[in-house]
């Protein structure tokens, strides 16, 4: 079975992006050596993208060529008006219905993008399987959290980390399965 990873960036008070969005703050941060975080290695180990809507026009606003043109990804909306690309498929069922079938078909793994919706639905139905978090040496004070209200409380294994002389920490872990009760 297909693995799905939460691969993303946090503030230290655990935001992924400012209220509007914008995520200009990881940029804000000198990073002299290029250094990627182990980017290039995990963009390698996947061939799916999953993300919600207001995530993906966070992309498109970069502007340039869409930067995952070489995966299969899946938008989450409630428009239902929204047309396929050709790059991007957009998604209207349920999200968790959406990703345990996928999860099952053949293929690498699966990079969930985010945001703090898809995050916490995935999250509180138990389907990522991997975290990694790299967090970033800055404080917001607001914005969009990792998970937004209402997720559920959740054990994770602790599997690495990684310091980088930049500031930016990198923490992976693994989800617990809930026990099972005979």
């Amino acid at each position: 079975m297909r693995k799905l990873i939460l691969y993303i960036a946090t503030s230290l008070d655990g935001y992924i992006a400012r209220a509007d969005g914008r995520v200009d703050w990881l940029e804000s941060i000198p990073n002299p050596d290029q250094l990627d975080y182990g980017y290039a290695d995990f963009l390698a180990s996947v061939d799916t993208t999953l993300m919600g809507n207001s995530t993906y026009q966070t992309i498109l606003s970069f502007g340039g060529d869409f930067p995952y043109a070489d995966k299969l990804n899946f938008v989450f909306s409630r428009q239902t008006s929204l047309t396929d690309t050709d790059y991007v498929r957009f998604v209207h069922e349920d999200p968790a219905t959406f990703v345990k079938s996928l999860k099952n078909q053949p293929g690498k793994d699966i990079w969930l993008v985010g945001g703090g919706q898809l995050n916490t639905i995935l999250l509180n139905a138990g389907l990522i399987d991997q975290f990694i978090i790299t967090l970033a040496p800055v404080s917001l004070g607001a914005g969009i959290p990792l998970f937004g209200p209402g997720a559920v409380e959740t054990q994770f294994k602790f599997i690495k980390s990684e310091s980088f002389e930049t500031g930016f920490v990198q923490v992976v872990y693994e989800t617990v399965p809930p026990p099972t009760h005979s």
